[in-house]
């Protein structure tokens, strides 16, 4: 029987492992940040929070302005409409032949005398 992998006899013996004795760690300690510094990044990060809220907040204001603008813009287009038709109904019921046809309706006899007005 032929091996694949080599030769058996060539292979290396492995040697007993000796018990070791322990080793001694050698622990790393950061030093800690110094209390200046960290009320330096807290006021850092202070100031760029409240710069952040403030351009939020003024994007806010700036929003609904514009939400505002739209609604007086919305609001000045249904009147303008509503002005032309009242004006478009003043000039119909102004014509005094439609003056003429309402007195009548409603009564009203015309007078023949011819009427004085005085002004002072």
């Amino acid at each position: 029987m032929a091996y694949m992998h080599g030769n058996l006899a060539l292979k290396p013996k492995k040697q007993p492992e000796q018990p070791r004795a322990p080793r001694k760690q050698t622990v790393v300690r950061r030093k800690s940040i110094p209390v200046q510094e960290k009320l330096l990044y807290l006021f850092t990060i202070l100031v760029c929070v409240f710069v952040a809220g403030t351009i939020i907040f003024r994007y806010a204001q700036i929003y609904q302005i514009n939400l505002d603008i739209k609604e007086v813009n919305r609001h000045q287009t249904e009147m303008s409409a509503e002005i032309k038709e009242l004006q478009k109904k003043v000039e119909q019921l102004s014509d005094p032949e439609v003056i003429r046809k309402k007195a009548l309706e409603q009564g009203m006899v015309q007078s023949e005398e011819p009427i004085t007005v005085k002004v002072n």
